[in-house]
């Protein structure tokens, strides 16, 4: 964990190594392909690769060498081009974008700079580089983008051009987990006002009262989802809000995105390579109103994002909330699946030393999960240090996700970090698991 009281020479090294983790994943994700791969549009729901790269430089350099360092700009022409607020995802192929030769160079360049920035910066003095604040924001910002890759990776056509080991098989006391597990009522401490590197809508830490509740233990798997598909769930209107019976007639809807059915079997594509659909993994690829109509359907319901935390982080022995649901050291292999050490989600019931206190499994890792609630400012919201990274997607049209997938690096992932989407979105890397109310049976 970076922390205010570690030395700062220590502080200055954990700072350099993970935005030199976040450099190599990066690389990682473009050396696999050429350049004419780079430069495609794989889809239009994402940018080209070489779009991502830039960007990942621009803010860089925008951020730690000019509002940090206040160093002349390295590419000024660049900012407008790389403003993914500017130009929506669907027009960046028209831009003139940097060619991968000149992207790889000026990312390097910038990162080159940086590397002496932080050198040479006393990490203390403003809310910008306390506890290097800035520099965790942006290792932030690259590892968020690696994982906006990997998808577009998964959406690109052609052979598989990534690899990595399967997660570990589920412990042997995997098969004998209950169900649901009970989260005691009463308050406890939503988000943070002490994490340094925490995002602002993370912000502050403020006090919820969340009554009593049943939550799944583990995620919802493809074995439990394919009971929902052979059951008519797609067919049958009443389990759907209307906005996604809309989406399930539109685009004829009928399985989780890159499923399809072969000589009666059940098939996935992952990254480039076909499978039988693993079913003891968690259901993946699905969008928020798949996942609403499929509790409608079990009788149960999305948790609140409120719900969520409060089964992640609070120990109900001492009346803590914790960083992550073991408590508050960083993960290892142990802990979670994450930072793309497999390209898959593990088996539900894996990872034991991840449990919560109150026997909740995977709220971290493996799969993003839905929840029933609206991404919203928390009491005493400030937007730091710029309105467009929370605030101008504060409302009604966004579905908070928690917990973050496989394909997120753990300095983007605690139990406080919030991300957010449209309830459409279905190229994501979410699952869900339900909940009920304690004071009523299973309906």
């Amino acid at each position: 964990m970076i922390a205010l009281e570690l030395d700062p020479e220590v502080l200055r090294e954990r700072t350099a190594a993970v935005l030199l983790t976040a450099r190599r994943r990066t690389q990682a994700l473009i050396d696999c392909v050429d350049d004419g791969e780079l430069m495609a549009q794989h889809s239009p729901l994402m940018s080209p690769l070489v779009w991502d790269l830039a960007h990942i430089g621009n803010q860089e350099e925008q951020w730690l060498l000019r509002a940090v360092a206040g160093r002349e700009a390295v590419r000024p022409d660049l900012d407008s081009i790389y403003d993914a607020f500017e130009h929506p995802r669907v027009e960046r192929p028209r831009l003139p974008l940097l060619p991968p030769a000149e992207a790889r160079g000026y990312v390097s360049e910038v990162r080159s700079r940086v590397l002496d920035v932080l050198e040479g910066t006393p990490l203390t003095g403003s809310p910008l580089v306390d506890a290097g604040f800035a520099f965790g924001m942006v290792a932030q910002h690259e590892q968020q983008h690696d994982e906006t890759m990997l998808i577009t990776h998964q959406l690109r056509s052609g052979p598989a051009v990534l690899a990595a080991p399967a997660p570990p098989p589920a412990p042997a006391d995997a098969a004998g987990l209950p169900s649901e597990v009970l989260i005691v009522s009463g308050e406890f401490i939503m988000g943070t006002s002490t994490d340094v590197w925490a995002l602002d809508n993370e912000r502050p830490a403020h006090r919820r009262s969340v009554p009593a509740f049943h939550l799944d233990t583990v995620p919802v798997s493809n074995r439990a989802y394919l009971e929902f598909i052979e059951d008519g769930g797609y067919r049958v209107q009443r389990w759907w809000a209307p906005e996604g019976w809309a989406q399930v007639r539109e685009h004829g809807l009928a399985a989780p995105l890159f499923w399809f059915r072969e000589g009666g079997e059940w098939l996935c594509r992952r990254f480039g390579r076909v499978e039988p659909v693993p079913l003891d993994e968690p259901v993946l690829h699905v969008s928020w109103y798949e996942a609403d109509a499929y509790a409608r359907w079990a009788g149960r319901r999305l948790p609140t994002e409120a719900e969520w935390e409060k089964a992640a982080r609070y120990d109900p022995a001492t009346g803590r909330s914790l960083r992550y649901p073991w408590g508050d050291e960083d993960p290892t292999r142990e802990h979670a699946n994450l930072g793309q050490r497999h390209l898959r989600p593990g088996p539900v019931g894996g990872y034991p030393s991840g449990e919560s206190p109150s026997g909740v499994r995977q709220l971290i890792g493996d799969v993003w999960e839905w929840t029933a609630s609206d991404f919203l400012p928390y009491p005493g919201f400030a937007a730091f240090p710029y309105r467009e990274y929370s605030e101008v997607f504060f409302g009604g049209r966004y579905k908070v996700l928690r917990g973050g997938s496989f394909a997120v690096d753990q300095v983007a992932c605690r139990g406080t970090f919030r991300n957010w989407d449209l309830p459409i979105r279905r190229q994501i890397f979410a699952g869900f698991r339900t909940a009920r109310d304690a004071d009523r049976g299973e309906g």
